[in-house]
């Protein structure tokens, strides 16, 4: 996976060079949105197990993270716009640079989930987590699905986490150069298959 890595270095000091106005602007628009800092570092489970600090954008006003349990109506009006074009996620292209995480792979989960994978569900933590990925863009409306039924964590922890355990086991397992770009590309212009 050398070639994995050297391409996810490359284009993250590209785009870096490009948007680091628009992640420094974004910021500035972010911490006055939500009246504190408008970048903030959340705890995340990446490869091996290895708990790191991914970075994000604030969205909203208690600057809490985007878990399962989030009020949606914490969210700023602004935070709403970030999070439809996942513009709060580029602050990790920092997080590629510093060797933590990925363009394609596995999301990396808050604590409590990648970490209590056993057996061959462990395979997911052989690689660095992504920004997107398979079970990203499968599931890339995960907020308003989860919005939409009675129990969220309940749903997440039968129906969806499952379900992304065995993409991500596949992807994995099956993992090609040419797949990620094609992955990349159907994050981009928001294709499903």
């Amino acid at each position: 996976m050398l070639i994995k890595h050297i391409f996810d270095y490359i284009l993250a000091l590209i785009l870096l060079f490009f948007l680091v106005g628009l992640i420094v602007l974004l910021t500035i628009i972010t911490s006055f949105d939500t009246k504190s800092f408008g970048i903030f570092a959340q705890n995340r489970v990446g490869k091996n197990a290895k708990v790191f600090k991914i970075y994000k954008l604030k969205t909203m006003i208690d600057g809490s993270s985007s878990s399962i349990t989030t009020n949606k109506h914490s969210i700023t009006k602004f935070g709403r716009i970030l999070r439809k074009y996942k513009l709060d996620e580029l602050p990790q292209l920092f997080n590629i640079l510093k060797g933590d995480m990925s363009f394609v792979g596995p999301r990396p989960d808050v604590i409590g989930y990648a970490d209590n994978l056993k057996g061959d569900d462990c395979i997911i933590l052989s690689i660095k987590p992504g920004i997107t990925g398979p079970a990203q863009i499968k599931y890339r409306n995960e907020q308003q699905i989860l919005s939409e039924v009675e129990n969220p964590k309940e749903y997440n922890d039968k129906i969806l986490w499952p379900d992304k355990v065995r993409i991500n086991k596949d992807y994995v397992s099956n993992w090609s150069f040419k797949k990620d770009l094609q992955y990349i590309y159907r994050t981009i212009i928001k294709k499903e298959n």
